[in-house]
């Protein structure tokens, strides 16, 4: 068998690789972010590799991913496990449940947090066609894992496409929360949909205006860029309107101090009940600790609205005169969180949580957007095809 390295070349989605000594951990956020603000939080997530792949060419017929995946596991509640989807010319093989790997046990009644130790995990594709073939390796939207190694029978070659580049930032729901899969989350169905290459800047509860992140992707290239922002300042009661509007107006200017012209979509929260007129902040719910499903609910007063505090009604209307008074910037579009999922897909499809929308809601999220912004005159329909477009030598 033959060992490839595992680089920057292969692995796409990723901010940086970095060594670990056993093998090479993928981050989705540079170091100088993680070195300046060191939250617990946002160090957990950036880590989890939503979005980021392993991609290659090849005519094996045989190849080895080794992992050791961590995570957080939380004491009598039941969690999926992260999965590795393995697709093969297109086509999805499997999906690979990690086994093994290290986890935290936090006891939520308590705040206590107990490690374990656990084994790496192979995901292995056998009896492969053969001829030349892209496989893409999905890595787990929920579990943070060390590549350790790479092992095949024939030369795995590095894919240089001309793909169109769409970087987005978000929630949690961006992040996917509460998929099934890493391809079942929702920027990844609009993205594999459009035929798009994606830079999931989804972050589960720290989508909060950072300055650092606008910067972030201020610095990256992007032909399409989407941001979604709301709910995590609604859970936190991180903001007033007073700060929240100005705060967003601070992370557009940055945007455009580095993609003045790029399609730029602004998506306001989806529906979520326990906040659409109660504020923040956010809490588990006590009586759903041994059902064995964690929910959410709302702690602000229905009315605090008055007081200048965020709901998610309050920040719809907004986001939405917001982008009315930056008209000068034609490029700039706005999208109503209800159009991707409202109270009526709630009732059909109800979020498991509370507050975060289950896998058939994923999948109906992602259609939408990408039938919003890719369909014909969407906002990201003439740039995606200019830039995938083949170029004619003249």
């Amino acid at each position: 068998m033959i060992t490839t390295a595992l680089t920057d070349a292969l692995v796409r989605g990723a901010f940086e690789l970095e060594d670990t000594g056993r093998g090479v951990l993928p981050h989705r956020l540079p170091a100088w972010v993680r070195e300046q603000f060191p939250d617990p939080q946002l160090l957990s997530v950036e880590r989890q590799p939503s979005g980021v792949r392993v991609v290659f060419d090849t005519e094996a017929t045989e190849v080895q991913l080794d992992v050791h995946p961590s995570r957080a596991v939380y004491r009598g509640v039941s969690r999926p496990r992260g999965r590795i989807d393995a697709f093969v010319g297109g086509a999805l093989l499997r999906s690979d449940e990690l086994t093994g790997g290290d986890a935290v046990e936090i006891d939520l009644q308590t705040g206590s947090a107990t490690p374990h130790e656990g084994p790496p995990h192979t995901t292995a594709l056998t009896d492969l066609p053969s001829g030349s073939k892209r496989i893409e390796l999905w890595l787990p939207h929920n579990e943070s894992v060390e590549l350790l190694g790479l092992r095949s029978d024939a030369p795995l070659i590095p894919v240089t496409g001309s793909q169109p580049v769409w970087m987005h930032h978000g929630s949690s729901i961006s992040h996917g929360s509460n998929a099934a899969a890493p391809t079942g989350i929702w920027p990844v169905v609009a993205a594999r949909q459009a035929g798009v290459e994606l830079r999931n800047l989804g972050l589960g509860g720290s989508a909060m205006v950072d300055p650092f992140l606008a910067r972030v992707m201020r610095d990256l290239p992007a032909d399409l860029i989407s941001v979604k922002l709301g709910i995590n300042v609604v859970n936190a009661d991180a903001m007033r309107v007073r700060a929240f509007v100005p705060a967003v107006h601070g992370f557009l200017d940055t945007l455009r101090d580095g993609h003045p012209h790029t399609p730029l979509v602004l998506i306001s929260p989806i529906f979520c009940g326990i906040h659409e007129h109660a504020a923040g902040p956010g809490a588990f719910d006590p009586e759903s600790f041994s059902t064995g499903q964690v929910r959410f609910v709302a702690t602000g007063t229905p009315g605090d609205e008055t007081q200048g505090r965020l709901t998610l009604s309050v920040i719809r209307r907004e986001l939405a005169s917001l982008v009315e008074r930056r008209a000068a910037d034609p490029n700039l579009h706005y999208l109503d969180g209800i159009e991707l999922f409202g109270e009526r897909d709630a009732a059909l499809l109800p979020l498991p949580d509370g507050l975060h929308p289950g896998p058939e809601a994923h999948r109906l999220i992602g259609e939408r957007f990408a039938s919003f912004a890719f369909a014909p005159g969407g906002p990201f329909a003439a740039t995606a095809a200019t830039v995938a477009a083949p170029r004619v030598s003249s």
